[in-house]
């Protein structure tokens, strides 16, 4: 049977400093996994290298590279040095996104450029170049969100750039056919870190709970196990998008 484990394999992830991106890390180098811990400015720096020490302890190798991945010419430095640095790619996981919550009203153009940039752009470009790079048999996954599916206000700038990449995906998975490159997307529900709370109040906050079956936001540990599956026992999955939410939305 195939090798489905992740020993010895390169895994690429963007925004890994912190949150969810640095526990994937962590987690897939426990299973040996060599780790690109992407991050995109230098406060996340020190992040990045507890990230790529903690991989190492772990069990993995790691190490940190810097990249605006809003920007073409990073974006294949970043995996140029993948490969100069390990020799081959497995598989592509993007978590880096940027929520802004406000009406439609008020969103001002600049504010539309810097959300279509990071969260469209930017997954375009990476799945993109993943692509050119992942060996085949690879996978390529994207952290998108649940409000996807939600039917709700606020969110129009935010859902609205993440929107795209389920057709990106979907597009991308196809081409790829002939390589057994997985190409899919994760949809968590709002999730406790600190990514989610500058945009949101104490009442929204309590909605967003009570609309997941236990009470309570979606965790990064809740997550990672889906990461895990779908670049390991889960290949046969190919251009979805997997709302892991407790119930958040459906669709």
């Amino acid at each position: 049977m195939p090798d489905r484990s992740l020993n010895g394999k390169v895994v690429f992830v963007g925004g890994a400093s912190r949150n969810l991106g640095s526990l994937i890390c962590r987690t897939m180098a426990a299973d040996g996994a060599k780790l690109v811990v992407h991050y995109n400015s230098n406060s996340s720096k020190g992040d990045a290298e507890e990230t790529v020490q903690a991989c190492k302890g772990a069990g993995g190798d790691a190490f940190a590279i810097q990249g605006d991945l809003t920007r073409v010419p990073e974006i294949r430095r970043v995996f140029d040095e993948t490969l100069k640095q390990y020799g081959s790619l497995y598989a592509s996981v993007n978590t880096a996104g940027m929520v802004i919550k406000k009406p439609l009203l008020d969103t001002t153009e600049e504010d539309y450029d810097r959300m279509v940039a990071v969260n469209a752009k930017c997954a375009y470009f990476v799945m993109q170049e993943a692509a050119r790079r992942v060996e085949d048999g690879g996978k390529i996954i994207t952290i998108v969100t649940s409000l996807l599916a939600a039917y709700t206000g606020l969110y129009s700038i935010y859902a609205g750039s993440k929107s795209p990449v389920e057709h990106y995906t979907r597009a991308l998975s196809k081409e790829l056919f002939g390589r057994n490159i997985s190409v899919n997307n994760i949809a968590p529900g709002p999730m406790d870190t600190g990514f989610f709370y500058p945009a949101e109040t104490d009442d929204s906050i309590a909605y967003h709970k009570s609309s997941a079956m236990n009470g309570e936001l979606t965790k990064i540990e809740d997550i990672v196990p889906w990461v895990r599956f779908l670049l390991t026992d889960g290949w046969w999955a190919n251009g979805q998008t997997f709302f892991v939410n407790g119930g958040y939305t459906t669709r």
